[in-house]
């Protein structure tokens, strides 16, 4: 076995700091959009493209970002990713128009594809298995950081600065990301074999942005609506001719043999569905502390900490438990942990204030440290060091599109029980309208025609749809710690075997 690397720490650091900008980017947006949408005149549907963009380029593009990771070496085209995600941060802060923000948005998209699988396969290659367990929480630990520093500088910087610095706060990040990857990671060899499969890239992009549209679509104009039905269905049939493609070329895009090994199909699976979960929250939390409780964006994020501090403090205990006890019974009690505090979150009501939600928050941010840094591991140890940047690329398709439809999909029970509870019965079509579109809305309108009894009415409306959704997402953390207790192995493992370790390391 080769010597290890002995800056792989020093490298993983590099990583993080590349990995916290894609983070900042998922929250940073929503503290700007009031603001663009006044000073670039964003129709409704061009702030909603704001982040659609984003989120389809990076459908589109993370299998083929695995397969080249693989094929040429992850070093020189995470430099390159970065670089993309710098400059489009740039164009983001200095577009000049919604459709200029759009296309900047895009960018930012295809860097972020590129970034967040070709990091994750690079810990296969950097570390030995006893170490790879603690690499991986301190990699999921930096994709989530980010998350509440979004708001926290956004609504810092919003205060002081015009609306393009909620973007240039990423190019400072992704200049000492660039220079911490040439000078910290290895150069390492890609397997330079084979054909590029380019109809399956074709059919993956296609398939996977047709699925992601499909629900972001049932998100904004409902399920009633065809386009929806349409998009899903030719996603589905195109991605199903993608599978069967898959097995008739001699070097696919993705290895679907991935899907006959447990480790990896549960790994895979049971970390979408913690996602899944996690997106719930992350969709309710920041319109209860603005809506209800009446917070900033600032504010927001601090409000959003203890989730932070939850998921940190408990992944760290459990890569240990999954060393002494296994990894079954870690993720099963971290899957009940996520229940618990998600039904508990259900029973908040508008007059708790933020003191109702510290102690649920903190659970589930246990439940999620105890859950999502270990499967993201067992699932990583099923993968050899040739095919982990097509691997890492498959997690994250199915987490990205599990996150997806999750957000439709609790969208939907969120809006239906507000939408049927708030109180909207002798207001103008128009205002009445306005109120039914958010409880952030209603508040805004019941402050400028004085009607107090209509905030109050949006805030437990409000707060009722929070709990459907909550109920929602604690019933999929039981359906997980079932899953888990019943096909995950029960040995401690660590969720890796031993394999040879940067056997092609050469230093950059």
């Amino acid at each position: 076995m080769t010597q290890l690397y002995p800056r792989r720490w020093w490298a993983l650091g590099a990583l993080a700091v590349s990995l916290l900008t894609v983070g900042l980017d998922l929250t940073v947006l929503n503290v700007a959009v009031p603001t663009l949408a006044v000073d670039l005149g964003a129709t409704t549907t061009q702030l909603q493209w704001f982040g659609n963009a984003y989120t389809l380029a990076l459908a589109a593009l993370l299998l083929p970002a695995g397969l080249l990771g693989d094929r040429f070496g992850p070093k020189k085209l995470l430099l390159g990713a970065l670089a993309v995600f710098g400059l489009a941060s740039l164009w983001c802060a200095y577009a000049g128009s919604p459709g200029e923000l759009i296309a900047a948005r895009a960018g930012l998209g295809v860097g972020a594809a590129f970034l967040i699988p070709l990091s994750l396969s690079l810990l296969n290659v950097l570390f030995p298995p006893e170490e790879r367990a603690k690499a991986l929480t301190t990699w999921v630990m930096a994709t989530f950081v980010g998350i509440p520093l979004g708001p926290l500088l956004g609504g810092w910087l919003l205060d002081h600065f015009a609306w393009g610095s909620v973007f240039l706060i990423n190019v400072p990040l992704t200049a000492v990301g660039v220079l911490a990857v040439l000078f910290l990671v290895p150069l390492t060899r890609g397997s330079g074999r084979g054909a590029i499969d380019f109809t399956g890239i074709a059919l993956s992009a296609a398939g996977l942005v047709a699925v992601t549209y499909g629900f972001v679509n049932a998100g904004e104009h409902g399920w009633a609506d065809p386009v929806t039905y349409g998009l899903i269905a030719l996603g589905v049939a195109l991605l199903a001719v993608f599978c069967w493609a898959q097995t008739r070329v001699a070097a696919p895009l993705t290895d679907l043999a991935l899907f006959r090994e447990p480790r990896f199909v549960w790994g895979a699976v049971l970390a979408t569905m913690a996602s899944f979960a996690l997106m719930g929250l992350l969709f309710v939390l920041p319109q209860l502390f603005q809506a209800v409780q009446g917070a900033d964006a600032l504010q927001t994020g601090v409000r959003l900490l203890p989730l932070i501090g939850g998921m940190l403090a408990s992944a760290k205990i459990a890569e240990r438990l999954v060393a002494a006890i296994g990894v079954r019974l870690v993720v099963t009690g971290g899957f009940v942990l996520l229940a618990a505090g998600l039904a508990w979150g259900a029973t908040t009501t508008p007059s708790d204030g933020y003191g109702g939600t510290i102690g649920w928050e903190a659970v589930i941010g246990l439940g999620t440290g105890c859950t999502l840094p270990p499967l993201m591991a067992m699932a990583m140890g099923a993968l050899t060091e040739g095919r982990s940047g097509a691997g890492s690329a498959l997690i994250q398709v199915l987490r990205q599109v599990g996150g997806t439809i999750g957000v439709a999909v609790l969208g939907t029970v969120l809006n239906g029980v507000y939408r049927d509870g708030v109180a909207t019965a002798n207001l103008p079509g128009p205002v009445a309208d306005a109120v039914r579109g958010s409880a952030s809305a209603a508040v805004a309108v019941a402050a400028k025609l004085h009607l107090p009894a209509l905030a109050d009415s949006a805030r437990t409306a409000f707060t009722d749809g929070m709990a459907a959704t909550l109920l929602v997402c604690a019933g999929l953390g039981v359906a997980g710690a079932l899953l888990a207790l019943l096909f995950l192995p029960g040995r401690p493992a660590g969720g890796t075997q031993p394999r040879e370790s940067a056997h092609d390391v050469v230093a950059s």
